[in-house]
């Protein structure tokens, strides 16, 4: 049965939220059951696409992001695909309507990782918004259900939301992405004169999209808040951990959070939701 096989597609979307974020997954499992799977199967997706730019070093990687481009868009129109991850993911885009545009934007800037070494300003926004903030309003497709006008009104903070969490994966892997990667992000920063000023600004910068994206946050249906709210909590700890290294070591080290300290952090927001002082 056909069923059968599109739970066993989100299984496998779950697996792989579950193997390669911890604290994404954590956060997911705190969404409503009813919509749980998918958060999965657009994690599944974008994570497999960014596999593809950022792992597969030893394989064509411009022809296996085309093929997985084109399997994407016939998995939407067909309704189906032996891919399991793009089956579940097709499952999610029809069933609550993601826009082509923004599908089109993420893979956009996947090929942008592929071409580009660094940035301007205006190729950075552009990756910005492909690579995350799409991702945002992927999943508030998701959260709101259907309900359009609040869509419109919350997507301004899911826009930040999904820009800060990006903004802080690029100054937590500004190494990794120099050294192995051959990419500079931020725009025009020269690796090598990094410096305080430089991080300052940024970190302004990552600081006023948190702030932004809270007042959404707060909105969302309560289905979804608590999960969301958890995410933004760990990825807001990792960015005052952050602030606190040196221009120096953030070029050598990547700043994680420790287990024990997510499951602190877990355990303390869902008691600040719950009692409705977050």
């Amino acid at each position: 049965m056909k069923q059968l096989f599109d739970t066993t597609s989100f299984r496998c979307s779950k697996l792989i939220t579950n193997a390669y974020s911890t604290s994404f997954s954590i956060g997911t499992k705190l969404i409503s059951k009813r919509i749980r799977e998918h958060i999965y199967s657009i994690y599944g997706f974008v994570r497999y696409a960014d596999e593809i730019v950022d792992s597969f070093h030893d394989f064509d990687k411009i022809n296996l992001l085309q093929k997985f481009k084109r399997d994407t868009y016939e998995a939407i129109e067909d309704g189906i695909s032996l891919n399991p991850i793009l089956n579940s993911y097709q499952k999610t885009v029809n069933k609550f309507g993601i826009n082509y545009h923004i599908i089109e934007a993420f893979l956009h800037s996947m090929e942008m990782d592929l071409t580009k070494e660094s940035h301007d300003i205006k190729s950075y926004k552009e990756y910005i918004y492909g690579s995350a903030e799409v991702v945002g309003l992927m999943c508030l497709r998701v959260f709101v259900e259907g309900n359009d006008a609040l869509y419109e009104e919350l997507k301004p903070a899911a826009l930040r939301l999904g820009a800060a969490f990006q903004k802080v994966n690029f100054l937590r892997d500004l190494s990794h992405d120099n050294i192995t990667l051959g990419r500079t992000y931020f725009p025009e920063l020269e690796f090598s004169s990094f410096n305080l000023c430089t991080k300052k600004q940024i970190e302004y910068d990552i600081e006023k999209d948190f702030r932004a994206a809270y007042l959404g946050i707060m909105k969302l249906p309560k289905s979804a808040q608590l999960g969301v709210y958890v995410a933004y909590v760990y990825y807001y700890n990792l960015f005052k951990k952050i602030e606190k290294v040196s221009p120096e070591n953030i070029m050598h080290e990547r700043v994680r959070i420790p287990d024990a300290k997510k499951l602190y952090l877990l355990t303390e927001s869902y008691f600040k939701h719950s009692l409705s002082l977050a």
